[in-house]
């Protein structure tokens, strides 16, 4: 079974960087052949998708957020990391780690994605 658990900080100051985790088990990051997603809900709006590493390191990200967003995947932990540069009150958000058999770069659908972590919140505020 694959579970994938999301980790970080509820709170961030504006300007500040979003450092958030997903730790995976029940399968290889580099092996497993997933993809590995970020995406987040801001309160009371849909599902945003924010980017993805494949399994073999490769990234991609959301246009919207591009110019401001870090995927990474630590092997040796199992993990897959997200950063946030330069935080405003408008990332305020759920913020969830998915896993998806196929590269779908701007999916939102749940069912699309076979694997999710319960999500963390991350409010963005002074």
């Amino acid at each position: 079974q694959v579970q994938l658990q999301e980790s970080g900080p509820g709170l961030v100051k504006p300007s500040q960087t979003l450092s958030l985790t997903c730790t995976v088990s029940g399968a290889s990051i580099p092996t497993g052949y997933y993809y590995w997603n970020w995406i987040r809900q801001p309160p009371g709006k849909g599902l945003e998708w924010m980017g993805v590493i494949s399994y073999s390191g490769s990234t991609y990200y959301s246009p919207h957020l591009k110019s401001r967003t870090y995927i990474a995947r630590d092997t040796s932990k199992n993990q897959v990391t997200l950063q946030l540069l330069s935080v405003t009150p408008e990332d305020t958000a759920v913020y969830y780690c998915a896993a998806s058999m196929t590269l779908m770069l701007g999916a939102t659908a749940e069912n699309l994605y076979v694997y999710w972590g319960q999500g963390t919140q991350v409010t963005v505020s002074s």
